[in-house]
């Protein structure tokens, strides 16, 4: 997998969601291949065509919605997970029987579609700092349903996942901050019920919310919708203070600003654009009828 330490999520999980996708498109029954094939047993193969240049994300998920369907399909990919192809390559070769290679089919190119087209945006931003030591992290603007599968994509693409959600560690907000009363006071409550292992991440958009954060003993402050100038004084004023504190900058991040938001020396940059602004990468199967065994 290039650029990436994306680890495939494990099919314990995933069947559940692909099973029901499967279901979702099935209905009743493929009405179309079955009754046009009297025999489900012929083997037949199959190629997936890049329609469009970008990088190539969710081929071991999308064998897997083959291989639910039976057992038989077997999946051989013509290039690396997180590889960029171009248009006209052979991304994939599948074998097996045909109705289960019809069937699949659409459940299995929507989600390399969409996961293939958050990954090439991801790389597109990941390069544009690519020889800084800032790291791109995603966010939980995700679709229902497929946040597991996104955030995969976009790490992938070269991103690292922020949390998976609201259990994974804490993010003291601006809204938060209004209900608790202040920044001082959000952190005492909630550093006095979490568990051990997580970390606090208060949102910042002031300075003085930066010294405030400080001053309760915030792990990691995020720096929100500040003007490059503040955002510059703010990195100064934590590093001075504790070298150790983790920093983000997050807010409209946009691959023409990412670069000079990771210039102030931040240590993330968050944005939610390759997910939710991404559009699918064109992929198609052509199935090889002559090709009998």
């Amino acid at each position: 997998m290039k650029n990436s330490t994306a680890v495939v999520p494990p099919f314990l999980v995933l069947d559940q969601l692909l099973q029901s996708w499967l279901l979702e498109d099935i209905g009743r029954g493929d009405r179309t291949t079955q009754s046009l094939l009297s025999q489900t047993t012929d083997l037949r193969e199959a190629k997936w065509i890049a329609k469009e240049a970008g990088v190539i994300a969710g081929l071991p998920i999308a064998a897997r919605v083959f291989q639910i369907l039976n057992a038989q399909v077997s999946l051989v990919t013509d290039i690396e997970e997180g590889e960029y192809c171009e248009v006209g390559r052979v991304v994939a070769r599948l074998h097996g029987p045909m109705d289960a290679l019809l069937t699949g089919e659409r459940v299995a190119l929507n989600l390399a579609m969409r996961l293939s087209g958050i990954a090439t945006a991801t790389r597109q931003y990941v390069e544009k700092i690519g020889d800084l030591p800032t790291q791109l992290v995603d966010t939980r603007k995700t679709t229902p349903g497929l946040r597991l599968l996104e955030k995969y994509a976009s790490q992938v693409g070269g991103a690292v996942n922020h949390r998976m959600g609201l259990d994974d560690a804490v993010m003291i907000k601006d809204n938060h901050i209004a209900a608790a009363g202040g920044i001082g006071e959000a952190i005492a409550q909630v550093r006095a019920q979490i568990p051990y292992p997580l970390t606090i991440e208060v949102e910042t958009e002031t300075l003085s919310q930066v010294e405030a954060a400080l001053k309760f003993g915030a792990d990691i402050i995020m720096l929100d919708n500040m003007p490059l100038e503040v955002m510059r004084q703010a990195v100064g004023l934590i590093r001075q203070e504790n070298e150790r504190i983790k920093i983000e900058a997050s807010g409209n991040i946009t691959l023409a600003t990412i670069r000079a938001a990771a210039e102030t020396g931040v240590d993330y940059v968050s944005t939610s654009a390759p997910i939710t602004r991404s559009t699918w990468l064109d992929l198609s199967m052509k199935l090889e009828v002559d090709n009998c065994n």
